[in-house]
């Protein structure tokens, strides 16, 4: 076991100039007194949280990335100010702050953790997790640390190390740590951390071709104790359900169908959502041939909450080109009446105007919007936003999608033109819901690619790509609202620098920032830029907002990135600084 170090430590003092100095230790540093005990978090307040609450990735396990929260509205958010500022740990920066009884809990870099004065910005405890000194030969880009999840007394994170591991949240010591993986022999890069769902803390991983079938596994532990509930693997193995859409390709071949983004998770249904990504090598003709399936990859899985069996999936493309699936899964109640005018791809059966559960958004670097039955996973309705050209036609009957045959891979030297790029159309950076507006708001990308398939052993996609802007347009970013329930664009708003990440708000606010640093708040039905701000480097982190006290702030952090770096690149003109910082902002 690789045991994390904690600086909650004993006073310690020091002799200066005569004196006899008490040196009060970072995580004493504004700590509550014993008056302000610290109230367990319960799966009922995971599921209805605080307004002023942030418990977990998206704020609820629906995946909105909403808070009802209205103190800054349109009619103010012009006077928000600074109120204070930190900066992070070095490496890759896609952090998401839990807000929660005045503190915020900031996961950094390289398995760093911070527990920060909500209102001063004062630091109270700070977790590094020691790690192998080896980790990158195994885990490429091991840096990145999405989000933490919060239960009970412990803050529970996904370590590079591929532990599951949990601190205590009013000191920062650790609790305790399982194992998931022994990196040394099925490694797996965790990217981004657990939600907690049913009492059971739930996470997927993106799994390097070198760890195997095994190491692309979606795992459940205990949150109160770290032992293994279920475990399910992404690769059907011989004789299993989905083993015959390989095509014969031995077990040991099956690799790199990951789940590198947080799942969501409908407590009423007892159902676990996970998006799942490319295979490795993505073009098909280099494993088994075109016309084999090769489940579980580019799917939605919805799973079993007790045991981790998949109750029912939905294979959004047979991804030839890394256009991966793992994004977030809104989970909305709302009357399905898809527009014809606006909706490509429609099933004839449906009960127009009817309430349904719907699991919608997008899921893939595709741009495309999928809506499904959240229950059954029946396909209702779907439609391209930005420009795509790798999807022909999906049978709104049947879901089933067909691929653009002249862009599928029969050769090594072959090129393409894919649309969009492996960067996205959307990526990991993710979007709203708001129930104000019964819309979805989307942070997009204009981009395409020329691919080349090749057998280049250090290439495990097996695609060298020259990345360029979409045809007809010099603006990379957008930024979507796109209704719930017609699937109609309320409004777009597009702009020279690549979006990044948003937040709805009860408001009526939207915000969201670009790779050139400015962060900015939208009007959710119009939108309209209310509020700009420069923070010198790329928006990479996932906006917030929470409050204390009657006093609503909004959170967003800076740094460094690889989609950030690669859309730089399509606009060189455009010269960010690259500091890795958490801003804080309020009303005067």
């Amino acid at each position: 076991m690789h045991r994390g170090c904690d600086v909650a430590a004993g006073v310690a003092t020091a002799v200066v100039g005569g004196l006899v100095l008490a040196l009060v230790p970072a995580a004493a540093a504004g700590q509550a007194g014993p008056a302000d005990e610290f109230v367990p978090v319960t799966d009922a307040m995971l599921q209805d949280p605080a307004p002023g609450d942030w418990l977990t990735w998206r704020r609820t396990t629906d995946g909105w990335g909403y808070s009802p929260l209205d103190q800054i509205d349109t009619g103010n958010v012009g006077g928000l100010r600074l109120a204070w500022t930190r900066a992070l740990a070095a490496g890759s920066q896609q952090g998401t702050p839990l807000a929660y009884g005045g503190v915020l809990y900031m996961p950094n870099p390289n398995d760093v953790i911070q527990a920060i004065d909500a209102v001063t910005g004062d630091l109270r405890w700070e977790y590094r997790r020691e790690l192998p000194e080896d980790i990158n030969d195994y885990v490429n880009g091991a840096s990145t640390n999405r989000n933490i999840a919060i239960y009970g007394n412990r803050i529970i994170d996904t370590g590079a190390d591929n532990y599951l591991y949990a601190l205590d949240a009013e000191t920062g010591r650790l609790a305790w740590e399982t194992e998931i993986l022994d990196y040394l022999i099925n490694p797996a890069r965790h990217s981004s951390g657990p939600i907690v769902a049913g009492g059971k803390a739930i996470s997927g991983r993106s799994c390097r071709p070198h760890g195997g079938p095994e190491a692309c596994v979606i795992t459940a532990h205990d949150a109160e104790t770290g032992e293994e509930v279920w475990r399910r693997r992404l690769v059907p193995a011989p004789g299993e359900p989905g083993d015959e859409t390989w095509g014969g390709v031995p077990y040991e071949e099956r690799v790199h169908v990951g789940s590198w983004m947080a799942p969501s998770y409908d407590p009423e249904l007892n159902l676990v959502y996970v998006g799942t990504s490319v295979t490795s090598p993505a073009p098909k003709f280099l494993l088994g041939g075109v016309g084999n399936s090769y489940l579980y990859h580019n799917s939605t899985l919805a799973l079993h909450g007790d045991t981790g069996e998949i109750v029912w999936y939905y294979q959004h493309l047979n991804d030839h080109w890394d256009l991966d699936h793992p994004f977030e899964r809104l989970l909305v109640d709302t009357a399905v009446a898809p527009d014809p005018a606006a909706v490509s791809w429609i099933n004839p059966r449906l009960e127009r105007g009817a309430v349904r559960r719907v699991l919608t958004g997008i899921p893939g670097k595709t741009g495309v919007v999928y809506t499904l039955d959240r229950e059954t996973g029946e396909f209702l309705w779907a439609r391209p936003t930005v420009t795509q050209n790798v999807i022909s036609d999906i049978d709104g009957a049947t879901g089933d999608v067909t691929e653009n045959a002249e862009l599928i891979f029969g050769a090594e030297g072959q090129q393409v033109l894919a649309c969009p790029s492996w960067f996205g159309g959307k990526d990991w950076e993710a979007g709203a819901y708001s129930p104000r507006t019964n819309a979805m708001y989307m942070p997009l990308r204009n981009t395409c690619a020329r691919m080349l398939a090749t057998r280049d052993a250090e290439i495990h996609y097996a695609l060298a790509v020259r990345n360029e802007f979409a045809p007809g347009t010099d603006q990379l970013g957008t930024v979507q609202a796109i209704s719930a329930e017609t699937g109609a664009t309320a409004w777009l708003h597009e702009q020279r620098a690549a979006t990044m990440s948003l937040v709805a708000t009860g408001g009526g606010l939207v915000f969201g920032g670009d790779v050139n640093g400015r962060f900015r708040a939208f009007d959710d039905e119009t939108g309209e830029v209310l509020w700009e701000i420069n923070l010198g480097s790329p928006v990479t982190g996932f906006p917030i907002t929470y409050a204390v006290d009657g006093r609503q702030y909004v959170a967003v952090s800076t740094g460094t990135a690889g989609t950030a770096s690669g859309f730089i690149r399509l606009t060189p003109e455009l010269r960010p600084s690259a500091g890795n910082n958490l801003f804080v902002f309020g009303l005067p």
